[in-house]
């Protein structure tokens, strides 16, 4: 009696997280999945109208512009930020005085809301009283109208991506860092290996579980990204800086297109999970 009880008391245990998996995300997912495949306005039941919606996709101008939009900002984002996140967490290894508080400060702006963020830059970028055109001006350069040119807006939407994600790389791979044993370095050292060689061949290999973590988590990050599109550019100008989030919630809560927007959405998981599946594949066998 003792051993079977024993056999069921871990199911017991597992039960919540499979209750709130099975409510929150696996049903959620499996009624997209079927709304994809309906006409549905919120106004009238569904209509079942099959791969109609996908096979609109595929003619759809402003979704391929999301599409390409989306990934620039992926790779805009994603390998500086991380470069950027080494180069500070390297750097902050050293022991000087004050290093904590730089240390604070970079990672700050990955712990602010996104809204705040993004209004902070609304400010900094205003073309008519903004700091960054006031000390261009100062330099010679002209400012620019940065968030509503259809020539920057992506760009600068990349930029302050960058900026927000650099400290959260610097603090796994600052984690990453201190782990290394030192007598590793010790004894490259003694060999007669520079710094930079120390880096390349002790640092970046044993680094590379914290690599692949943050190049998997920053992809879905910078594939879900919204708040900062939606609040710096609205996805302006003329669709120069939208994304497939931003169609998705235009396609749903503004045109109530709820079956078409469901279509993007499983379109958009299905691109995050195959890259990040063949991410983990290619990171698991090196």
């Amino acid at each position: 009696m003792q051993k079977g009880w024993n056999r069921i008391v871990p199911y017991f245990l597992i039960l919540p997280n499979v209750l709130i998996f099975t409510v929150f995300i696996l049903v959620p997912v499996i009624w997209v999945l079927y709304l994809s495949l309906t006409d549905y306005t919120m106004l009238q039941a569904p209509d079942w109208v099959g791969l109609k919606n996908y096979s609109r996709l595929l003619h759809d101008s402003i979704f391929h512009r999301a599409l390409i939009n989306t990934a620039w900002y992926w790779v805009g984002t994603v390998v500086p930020g991380m470069a950027i996140g080494m180069v500070l967490a390297s750097l902050l290894t050293m022991k000087l005085r004050g290093l904590a508080v730089f240390r604070a400060l970079i990672y700050l702006p990955g712990v602010i809301s996104s809204v705040a963020v993004a209004m902070t830059w609304l400010w900094l970028l205003d073309p008519l009283q903004g700091p960054v055109n006031r000390l261009l001006d100062v330099v010679g350069i002209g400012g620019q109208n940065w968030l509503q040119d259809p020539h920057t807006s992506l760009g600068s939407v990349i930029v302050i991506g960058i900026w927000t994600g650099m400290g959260y790389a610097m603090i796994v791979f600052l984690a990453g860092i201190q782990g290394i044993p030192e007598t590793l370095y010790e004894a490259a050292g003694l060999d007669g290996a520079s710094g930079i060689k120390k880096f390349w061949f002790i640092t970046l290999p044993l680094l590379k579980p914290m690599t692949l973590f943050l190049f998997i988590t920053a992809t879905i990050r910078s594939f879900q990204v919204f708040d900062l599109v939606y609040i710096l550019t609205g996805g302006g100008p003329a669709n120069s800086s939208t994304t497939i989030v931003t169609q998705i919630v235009g396609a749903s809560f503004q045109e109530y297109r709820m079956g078409y927007a469901s279509a993007m959405a499983v379109f958009l998981l299905a691109a995050t999970l195959a890259i990040t599946l063949i991410q983990y594949g290619i990171g698991s066998r090196n």
